[in-house]
């Protein structure tokens, strides 16, 4: 296994790609690694035992090459999800009962081993999601950091045991938060390790067992999670590993009467369908962040230099395939025609392809019905709008092979759908706006809220978009993602509105407690 003993300094969602070196020499080790691990059949893993399905498994395939075979996941069954949750339920009680300090202790050495395989993770991402290489080193680098942040989250909160007042001299009460007991993860493909890691993190912190299905294009990485839980210490029992497909494994588990909780990330539909079914005869909770359809805002004060980078690097970053991504721009007539200029410019300038080479920013998305969606909308746009840039199905050579589209730049009127429809491909609308009124305006039409970022040197008119934008993660002048890049402890990643249930983020100073229900407790001495 390639450890990272000599690895160079922290690599980020805005880190560039001058002086890596020493990054991309062990990346190339741990690419030829991993491919020697192409094809294998992996199980499920229940109470700590691994187990087959009868069920047809999930043959896992590269969106570079769909004719490359990463592995076949078994499929749990709805009778292999009802033992899980029941084992869950079993040995929760005890995970509960450990002291929170020794759970943490579990938990950071999952962070540690984490940072010790961060290169071969990340090229597995490289593989399986079809990430650059920098954005899978970031994606493993902040899934140390937030199971860390997490667990510092507990302990400066004194294992969220509070002491409160009297109404006697012989009258002691507290506030304890305690876990409501088993939760059910279910995760997507976009950040399958952070997000995975993030949600199950904080359950298993706050003391709740967790019984985790990654989405299917992502099994591979899933497991790895579950491989790192395991080796730190975390019972069998305690965290469970379904693969399997949304219909059969998915539906089984968020409907199961033995799960307390629901954390999820996805689509809004699924979400909404999720939250509306499963609470029956009382409120659970459900932890969700449902995407976003996320603006920025280029005035007539803006560094137009500084907008074009962030709305490129946002938009395009991951193909687009981020809750995050820049996906509309509304920009001042003014400087209209001088901000295309450059988006355009920096637009023409990615390099596309291969992504586990070196120098590719842009790769594929991830399966055959993201290319779908991404042609539907370009052929949309071009009957009330323009397409600017792109607009096509890449397939020149190996491209041919994956799913490759290119990076696209639609000019839409204001009230076109494509501008409050999430399509999650490298699919970005311009719209023109009379000033800072009106695209604030526009910014709050649609019923996403997730991320919102400007491009002004006024300082008056940040203060104002932040105000009056409803969104959870806001930006100013951000060249490194106009609305992307959140990091733990740095941006809290709040969605507002259709794009979260709770009103609190993952990444921020609120999310672990979320996991816990408040008992007071008052003895009488």
């Amino acid at each position: 296994m390639l450890t990272a003993m000599s690895a160079p300094a922290k690599i980020t969602y805005t880190s560039s790609g001058a002086a890596l070196e020493e990054f991309h020499k062990l990346f190339d080790e741990a690419l030829g690694q991993v491919k020697k691990r192409f094809g294998r059949e992996y199980p499920l893993y229940i109470n700590g035992q691994a187990q087959r399905s009868s069920l047809n498994p999930i043959t896992d395939v590269s969106p570079i090459d769909a004719s490359i075979v990463l592995g076949k996941f078994s499929v749990a069954s709805p009778e292999q999800v009802d033992l899980a949750v029941r084992a869950a339920r079993s040995a929760q009680k005890e995970w509960a009962r450990m002291p929170w300090q020794e759970r943490l202790t579990i938990l950071r050495r999952a962070a540690q081993d984490i940072r010790r395989r961060k290169y071969e993770m990340a090229a597995i991402m490289c593989w399986e999601v079809g990430k650059s290489r920098l954005e899978a080193m970031g994606e493993v680098e902040e899934t140390a950091d937030l199971i860390e942040y997490y667990c510092q989250q507990m302990e400066d909160a004194k294992g969220y045991i509070k002491p409160l007042g009297r109404l006697s001299p012989n009258e002691k009460t507290k506030s304890v938060l305690r876990p409501y007991g088993v939760f059910a993860c279910i995760a997507p493909f976009n950040f399958p390790l952070a997000l995975s890691a993030g949600m199950t993190s904080g359950a298993l912190i706050a003391g709740n067992a967790v019984v985790f299905k990654p989405t299917q294009e992502t099994s591979w990485t899933g497991l790895l999670l579950y491989e790192v839980y395991s080796q730190a210490g975390v019972p069998g029992g305690v965290f469970q590993f379904l693969s399997g497909t949304g219909s059969v494994t998915g539906n089984a588990l968020w409907k199961h009467p033995e799960v307390d909780g629901v954390v999820f990330t996805g689509s809004k539909e699924v979400g909404m369908n999720i939250y509306k079914q499963f609470s029956n005869l009382y409120p659970k909770p459900v932890l969700m962040e449902m995407g976003g359809k996320n603006p920025a805002v280029v005035t007539a004060w803006a560094d137009l230099d500084k907008a074009a980078e962030g709305v490129m690097r946002s938009a395009f970053g991951l193909q687009g395939q981020k809750c995050s991504a820049c996906s509309r721009v509304y920009v001042n007539k003014k400087v209209e025609t001088a901000f295309l200029e450059k988006l355009l410019a920096k637009t023409k300038a990615i390099k596309i392809g291969n992504p586990i080479d070196r120098d590719v920013f842009f790769g594929p998305v991830i399966n055959a019905q993201a290319v779908k969606t991404f042609e539907e909308a370009v052929a949309e746009a071009k009957k009330d709008g323009q397409i600017l840039h792109g607009g096509e199905r890449l397939q020149d050579g190996a491209l041919a092979k994956g799913y490759y589209v290119a990076p696209t730049i639609a000019k839409l009127p204001k009230d076109h759908p494509l501008n409050f429809r999430e399509l999650f491909v490298p699919f970005v609308s311009v719209v023109t706006v009379s000033g800072l009124d009106e695209a604030i305006e526009e910014c709050n039409k649609a019923e996403y809220g997730l991320s919102a970022g400007i491009f002004s040197k006024d300082e008056k008119e940040i203060e104002r978009f932040f105000d009056e934008v409803e969104s959870g993660v806001c930006y100013a002048n951000r060249s490194g993602g106009a609305t992307t890049g959140a990091w733990p402890g740095i941006q809290s990643f709040c969605g507002w509105k259709g794009s979260g249930s709770t009103g609190k983020g993952g990444l921020g100073p609120y999310y672990v407690e979320q996991f816990m229900r408040e008992q007071s407790r008052t003895v009488i001495e």
